[in-house]
């Protein structure tokens, strides 16, 4: 009877549609396990394919691939060497197609288990493209019964207790868990009952790196049958880790030994998040860098920090687009940024267009007052200028608007909301501030920027404006940011009637306001570029309402 097992936890950095590539990574990682003396790799949730492949799925041509390499990595275990569970879409005879983890042992498909519970809620759509398995049974692999729940199939307790009650001994839980702030403790909680329940211990691997508008921070862990932490790997890197496991006297199986990794938390995975999904959004789809506009403002110069923190400094175009209305505030405060960052430099006036479009104008526009309409023409030409750099040299232009901007339309189509990503899209504007001041003191783990203050300081403390117009700040047009964030919150996250946010001090005339803008604004955001989704309520495929609707909540009842 086997007595000891080493199990290597494989949390790789899969890409979406590259199976080839990924086929690579799962080989070189299988060797990194191999040296360490592994008898079994296991990787996360459907890494063959990438997550989540949404309906490319659906062809059966990739179906096939699929299949193809998961032989081909099933042929490379004949060595000898360690086995795999490996996560992969998997066509059963009958046609159905699942989510499946296959053990890939002795040169063949040792063993095939199917996710049973499908998520359909958030950004998950799973129940689209897989059939739901049937309740699983152990895998058998050496001498012991391991039991492999996916990703979703553990946040319940039927799956773990089927497991239990057919006889297995170890839980391996291989995830595709994209990450949002705090969601570390939902996840160890979610294990932690399953390890109660159960009385077994459970490994947990996770996918890392960025796919679309997902990031996934990686951290996997190992919980004992007595619910201690055993292991826990890195955030926001790829780590093959070995992890050692021993039978005790009553024949119960635990961890002994494995890389226990700091963990992060906070502002911290909020600005690596952001990284991250920058980081591969432009790698994997092969951009030699990104160019973005840089007002002197607190978010486009968050912004440009984050992309060099991801991409190095050197791939990071900058560019001033000052009209008559810029200050030499703003003007010194961009340059400061770019000196502490060291990003290359341009300063391209656009007072020239200004003139161009008003004299086009001139004739439709007379007896008119200015308005909005010119100051749009402003973003609207730097969004031009932005969008001939990037067709010219291939960067893709980086948009800056943040969450608060988003919600309530405070953004130009065509103009600021130009671009192919936005690093900013899922961030309030407090927590732009706040991520500001962070950076300001922290060099994030793996930044390819500099050190020290690259914000300055002006910039985080003078009041937010666009420069449209003379004297102009965010204030005009919107509530304080403190107030409006904490409605925003309250109304995408939170899904709180308007009664209640006023129930939390905030006047029904401004949340009445806001959540008109908000409302309104949902045809803005159908056309903004992807960005990092952050918190449990990104827009996109997180929160999809009607363009055209004619719903009208009751408004907050107005105070005695």
């Amino acid at each position: 009877m086997t007595d000891s097992l080493g199990i290597a936890l494989a949390q790789i950095n899969p890409s979406v549609g590259d199976i080839d590539g990924n086929v690579r990574r799962l080989l070189r990682a299988r060797g990194e396990a191999a040296a360490s003396g592994a008898d079994l790799v296991v990787f996360p949730e459907l890494v063959i394919a990438g997550y989540p492949p949404e309906d490319l799925i659906l062809k059966p041509a990739f179906q096939d691939d699929c299949m193809a390499a998961c032989r081909e990595l099933a042929a490379a275990t004949a060595d000898g060497g360690p086995a795999m569970l490996v996560g992969t879409p998997w066509r059963e005879a009958d046609g159905r197609l699942m989510n499946a983890v296959l053990l890939l042992d002795g040169g063949g498909v040792a063993a095939v288990r199917h996710k049973v519970v499908l998520p359909n809620y958030s950004v998950f759509d799973e129940k689209r493209v897989f059939s739901a398995g049937e309740m699983p049974g152990p895998v058998p692999f050496r001498d012991v019964r391991i039991g492999v729940p996916i990703c979703e199939d553990i946040w319940s307790p039927p799956v773990v207790e089927c497991l239990e009650e057919t006889g297995a001994e170890i839980l391996v839980v291989p995830n595709g868990s994209p990450f949002e702030a705090d969601k570390d403790d939902v996840r160890l909680n979610i294990v932690l009952e399953r390890v109660v329940e159960s009385g077994l211990p459970l490994a947990y691997v996770n996918q890392v790196g960025g796919q679309d508008e997902l990031v996934f921070d990686g951290a996997s862990f190992v919980i004992g049958r007595d619910r201690g932490l055993r292991s826990r790997l890195a955030a926001w890197r790829e780590q093959v880790a070995p992890t050692r496991w021993e039978r005790a006297a009553d024949g119960s199986w635990e961890c002994v030994g494995g890389p226990m990794e700091s963990g992060g938390g906070g502002l911290s995975d909020i600005y690596l998040a952001m990284m991250t999904g920058l980081r591969d959004y432009v790698d994997k789809n092969r951009f030699p860098g990104v160019i973005l506009g840089l007002s002197g403002g607190i978010d486009s110069a968050l912004s440009a920090a984050v992309a060099a923190d991801a991409l190095g400094p050197d791939r990071v175009r900058c560019v001033m687009m000052p009209s008559p209305y810029t200050s030499q505030a703003s003007l010194d405060d961009a340059a400061g940024v770019v000196a502490a960052l060291g990003t290359p430099y341009d300063t391209i006036p656009i007072t020239a267009a200004m003139d161009a479009f008003g004299g086009m104008l001139a004739g439709t526009f007379a007896d008119t007052a200015s308005d909005t309409t010119e100051e749009n023409i402003q973003a609207r030409a730097r969004g031009i200028l932005l969008m001939a750099l990037s067709n010219k040299f291939g960067h893709m232009v980086l948009s800056t608007g943040n969450k608060s901007e988003m919600s309530v339309g405070y953004a130009t189509l065509s103009g600021d909301m130009c671009g192919g990503y936005n690093v900013l899209k899922d961030v309030y504007k407090t927590t732009v501030l706040a991520l500001a001041r962070w950076r300001n003191a922290n060099r994030p783990v793996g930044a390819a920027g500099p050190g020290g203050r690259v914000i300055p300081g002006n910039i985080i403390e003078k009041p937010p404006s666009a420069e449209l117009r003379p004297d102009q700040t965010d204030q005009d047009s919107l509530p304080p940011y403190e107030t409006l964030d904490d409605i925003l919150e309250c109304l995408i996250e939170r899904e709180m009637a308007p009664d209640a946010i006023v129930a939390r001090g905030h006047e029904p005339a401004t949340v009445r306001r806001v959540w008109r803008m908000l409302d309104v604004a949902e045809y803005k955001r159908r056309q903004a570029p992807p960005g990092v989704k952050l918190t449990s309520r990104a827009f996109g495929r997180d929160r999809r309402y009607p363009i055209t609707n004619g719903f009208r909540e009751p408004g907050p009842a107005v105070r005695p």
